[in-house]
């Protein structure tokens, strides 16, 4: 029986690929030609060759597109130079602020000549790279200080930690970007305003950083109580005992769940397109109302799921290799 299932559903996989072959590659059109499209019988890759430069860069000036994607080229090295372990050196730190220093003058320009671009024109992949590459770096420390802080045995520490973790998980993330959109302008001083590209990084940063520092308790918990008392035998300093004792066990421990959240986190800043963001998603969406393209909008959304499937399935590979390190 299990072999007549497997040959059966052997079948219909291959059936399926096939057609999927067949729709996607051997009768797809690939020129950005609409009539062409309108009288195939596969995908209108078109649609993506036509508007890729929208989806990928948004509202940004056509001519200084090189700007973001430079910037998207440098913020991606950066990555992948953090993912080698020989690179973890103390000049990591001070390459990653001198290269957000260069991103940041590509974005915004104003200086050596290049036109100033307003952050409300910045959108497509590029802004859904820098929310949560600052997102998860800022995210994660302070959701160890809230972790730490939570299993603290001052009660006003732990309850301050405990209240602010379960105040933001407790609510969704599109209410807090709501808030800090809409409700926190409405609490500042008459004349005093902050950014709206800024107000939805905090409010990112404020959610993942709750949901981190339950993972990093979740790995603090799973350290024996005998690595407590051996450090404390040691006569180490209570944060001396954290960070070299009891901070490297737990956030090995803590991998897996910790890169699922970031993953998680990654496609959670889609949601920034309620507060006015145009996000990778959101570029495509607009695309789709082209009425010389409208319709082909399973060409665009795969086109989205390749990209979101290449970065989170990266992140997952370098987890588990980390993981086995």
């Amino acid at each position: 029986m299990n072999r007549l299932l497997s040959a059966v559903l052997g079948v219909v996989i291959a059936f399926l690929a096939w057609k999927f072959i067949d729709w996607a590659l051997l009768h797809a059109v690939w020129q950005p030609d609409s009539k062409a499209c309108r009288a195939a019988q596969g995908a209108c890759w078109g649609f993506i060759a036509e508007k890729h430069r929208f989806i990928l860069f948004g509202t940004y000036p056509y001519e200084q597109h090189w700007r973001p994607a430079l910037a998207s080229i440098l913020l991606l090295l950066l990555w992948a130079l953090s993912a080698w372990r020989m690179f973890w050196r103390w000049w990591l730190v001070p390459l990653w602020l001198a290269g957000l220093s260069v991103i940041g003058i590509l974005m915004w320009g104003g200086v050596l000549g290049l036109p100033y671009v307003e952050n409300q024109r910045w959108g497509g992949l590029i802004l859904t790279l820098l929310l949560s590459s600052f997102g998860i770096a800022l995210a994660f420390p302070l959701s160890i200080l809230l972790a730490l802080g939570r299993r603290s045995d001052l009660p006003v520490i732990q309850a301050l930690c405990v209240g602010f973790i379960e105040l933001i998980r407790g609510v969704p993330l599109i209410s807090i970007l709501f808030m800090a959109s809409v409700m926190l302008p409405l609490f500042l001083p008459a004349g005093v305003s902050i950014d709206k590209l800024l107000r939805a990084q905090i409010a990112l940063i404020l959610f993942a950083a709750a949901y981190l520092a339950e993972v990093v308790r979740g790995g603090l918990q799973a350290i024996p109580k005998e690595q407590y008392e051996a450090a404390d035998a040691l006569g180490l300093a209570y944060w001396q005992k954290t960070g070299t004792v009891i901070l490297p066990q737990a956030l090995r421990i803590a991998v897996p769940p910790l890169v699922n959240t970031i993953i998680g986190f990654f496609k959670d800043t889609s949601l920034v397109v309620i507060i006015g963001l145009f996000d990778l998603l959101q570029t495509i969406k607009v695309s789709l109302q082209d009425p010389a393209w409208s319709g082909y909008g399973v060409e665009a959304y795969l086109f989205a799921a390749l990209v979101y499937f290449a970065f989170c399935f990266a992140m997952s590979l370098y987890s588990r290799r980390l993981e086995r390190r």
